[in-house]
């Protein structure tokens, strides 16, 4: 086993996009392509990969935008939840895992940011990659209590199934560094921070003047 994994920048929103493969299997997935198909696709070409999937967290367009370009490039197929509003070529949702060489890439299903919402788990590195659930320091924009309620349970769901020793690698770069872990998102993220769900609401209802009050961006 031979891990290569890379966080690259795409565009867009600070967007992220993530290769992950093994090179002894000689074989990678994409994750959120978006704005930068071709970029992916070639520093998987680099390192002798072939590029077995192409993996969405949710269907917002900054994250699908680049799945086209990938598939033609490479003709994997694109793998998301059975809700991504463009028709995944693969389903896959909670406690469901896709192989990559001798990786296993567990899905959880995350639901509050997007209805397809997905967190994905590799748990032999811990490697936790949030898209828009869980970001350093923040957490998912919701349109409404209700899919905030939502984005709450998803929070926990996570929290309380992953290492809290796994690495955090978000969609966006929208915190005072690239990357975190878990464990530090619980001691420091605000909304990670809150006793129960009203609390966090007060925070979503409050969290501009919460930055204003403690110097946050």
């Amino acid at each position: 086993m031979s891990l290569i994994f890379e966080q690259i920048r795409t565009g867009g929103d600070r967007n992220f996009g993530y290769l992950l493969g093994d090179r002894n299997a000689q074989q990678a997935i994409l994750i959120d392509p978006s704005y930068s198909p071709d970029l992916l696709v070639q520093r998987a070409r680099d390192q002798k990969l072939t590029v077995t999937h192409i993996i969405n967290t949710h269907g917002h367009a900054d994250h699908t935008n680049g799945n086209a370009s990938a598939t033609r490039q490479t003709e994997a197929p694109i793998v998301g939840h059975p809700d991504l509003p463009e028709q995944p070529d693969q389903a896959i949702s909670n406690d469901e895992e896709l192989t990559v060489g001798p990786l296993h890439l567990r899905c959880l299903h995350t639901p509050g940011h997007s209805a397809d919402h997905l967190v994905l788990y590799e748990p032999t590195y811990q490697l936790l990659i949030t898209g828009d659930l869980l970001f350093v320091g923040k957490v998912g924009g919701t349109s409404n209590d209700r899919d905030a309620r939502t984005e709450w349970d998803s929070l926990q769901h996570v929290v309380n199934r992953v290492d809290k020793a796994a690495t955090v690698w978000p969609g966006h770069d929208y915190g005072v560094r690239p990357s975190s872990t878990l464990e530090l998102e619980c001691q420091t993220n605000p909304f990670l921070q809150c006793q129960d769900v009203e609390a966090f609401l007060s925070l979503k209802s409050n969290w501009t003047t919460f930055k204003t009050t403690y110097g946050l961006k």
